[in-house]
């Protein structure tokens, strides 16, 4: 097959292109107690029994690596000052035996980062540290503040000097610039103030903080080291790394402060503005959070057996086999096989070794375009009538492609099934998703996106069996790219793009 035909096939986008959201950043906060770290030998002499929180730090951020891969960074407390190391990369290449030994004491917060708000640049890597007034603070943070250029615009008025493009400055700033003498009112004004969804993580020199805004879009989960210290995390998944005792989620709108002692203290800063209904974002259960995670006390691994198991139910089909697209497919094709009673195979080959920074030999090789990523097995495929199970389609360019992959393996049909309902609006809340003219179900009925993707038939979960499959209140979770319904007003500029893309496609304007 010669260059073009390879063109024809597969096209020319990046083939690394996984057309999933990215949203996935991930925070870690560590606090040891000294009892914890220091344990008494033979001699009568103290040594350390533990590693610096640096190196438990430096080991969740590992475990939440799938959250972020294009930066991390760590600040470490040794209770009298605060060091900080960031760089560009993955968490294993940043982070070597002697910067670990630079990032000395009992107290640290980390950060892996997949951009959704500013630019890509070491100078937006987390957390971020300043000095001011009352000592040093870090911050490290996963969501999206939604009136972050309002308040950014204000404090610049003010005469506030921003040294990134990030909307988490903004908290430093808000917090710097209280004049409470605490810094837990300090740092509980500045949430106030902000919009959208964060679960941040702070440090001072002596304290841990860790808070989710009242809505708990994006996950945030306490652990237990040893007898008296705590570790925090975006999921639970962190925890078995560091042999850490998962005790529960940070609950929406709840702030925790590890105090000098090591006690935790909750506090409900945000009641005072009225309590909100909870609008945890459904697709961390989705294909965002890591399959051993536990989220609203259940496993990951079972919400999306669940979302497979209730797909079969609602889009049955004559078949031979059944495969997931790997690695986001998987667990929900074990489901819907589960289920359906159909066998099922890995049809597809993922190569993990590929990654987002893969430089190409030759310029022709861009035309061998998903096959980098995902090798079909022919023998398997061959003649066939094929069930393709994937969490969900983006913009369909990769859909595409990899059907055609399994066509050319032999395949004698092949039926798509999607463990989540079409994607027609954007997110504002963390992830990073493409615009409304990007979004392939937002332009186009099934039946077109099915001819798109060139699959012989094509079936999409409901919002309803999706919201049943994920949990025992279907109130509770935020469904806006699936729904169009948001939770939080949202910007002027937002709402424009809404607006605007609503008339494009309706010529109607939004009630």
């Amino acid at each position: 097959m010669n260059t073009s035909d390879f063109e024809k096939l597969l096209g020319q986008d990046d083939p690394l292109d996984d057309d999933h959201f990215h949203d996935r950043c991930g925070v870690v906060g560590v606090w040891l107690h000294p009892d914890d770290a220091q344990i008494e030998d033979k001699s009568g002499q103290k040594r350390t029994a533990i590693f610096p929180a640096a190196n438990y730090a430096y080991l969740g951020l590992h475990a939440l690596q799938h959250r972020g891969q294009e930066s991390a960074g760590i600040v470490a407390s040794d209770g009298e000052n605060l060091r900080n190391y960031r760089s560009m990369g993955l968490v294993n290449d940043i982070f070597s035996k002697d910067i670990l030994k630079r990032l000395p004491g009992l107290h640290a917060i980390g950060h892996v980062r997949y951009s959704t708000s500013g630019d890509s640049s070491i100078k937006n890597a987390q957390p971020f540290l300043i000095n001011y007034a009352q000592g040093q603070l870090a911050i490290a943070h996963n969501g999206n503040l939604t009136n972050a250029f309002g308040l950014r615009k204000e404090l610049e008025a003010e005469g506030h000097i921003f040294q990134s493009t990030m909307d988490t400055e903004v908290i430093m700033h808000l917090t710097a610039k209280s004049r409470h003498t605490s810094i837990t009112k300090r740092v509980a004004e500045a949430l106030s103030r902000v919009e959208g969804a964060f679960s941040v993580v702070l440090l001072s020199e002596r304290k841990l903080y860790a808070a989710r805004d009242p809505y708990g879009f994006r996950p945030l989960a306490l652990g237990k080291l040893g007898d008296h210290s705590y570790i925090v995390a975006s999921e639970s998944c962190a925890f078995s790394l560091v042999d850490a005792e998962f005790i529960r989620e940070i609950e929406p709108g709840e702030m925790i402060v590890v105090n000098e002692e090591g006690d935790i203290k909750s506090y409900r800063p945000f009641d005072t503005f009225g309590k909100v209904p909870s609008a945890q974002c459904i697709f961390e259960r989705i294909y965002f959070a890591r399959p051993d995670t536990m989220l609203d006390n259940r496993s990951v691994y079972d919400v999306r057996m669940e979302l497979g198991r209730t797909l079969a139910k609602e889009h049955p089909i004559e078949a031979d086999l059944v495969i997931p697209v790997p690695d986001s497919g998987t667990i929900a094709a074990l489901g819907y096989a589960n289920e359906s009673g159909i066998p099922f195979g890995m049809g597809l080959i993922r190569n993990h070794y590929v990654g987002r920074t893969f430089i190409e030999p030759a310029q022709q090789i861009r035309q061998f375009g998903v096959r980098l990523k995902l090798s079909p097995v022919h023998s398997l495929l061959k003649g066939k009538r094929v069930i393709v199970v994937d969490d969900s389609i983006v913009r369909g360019t990769t859909s595409a492609k990899i059907v055609n992959t399994i066509r050319a393996a032999g395949a004698k049909e092949v039926h798509m099934r999607i463990s989540s309902a079409p994607i027609v609006s954007p997110c504002y809340f963390g992830i990073d998703m493409p615009s409304y003219d990007e979004l392939i179900a937002a332009k186009n009925k099934v039946d077109k996106v099915k001819n798109m993707i060139n699959v012989d038939s094509l079936g999409y979960l409901s919002i309803d069996g999706m919201l049943q499959a994920v949990g025992d209140d279907p109130k509770s979770y935020c469904h806006a790219c699936f729904s169009g319904k948001y939770p939080i007003k949202l910007s002027q500029q937002e709402r424009q793009e809404e607006v605007d893309f609503f008339k494009k496609r309706t010529g109607k304007d939004i009630e």
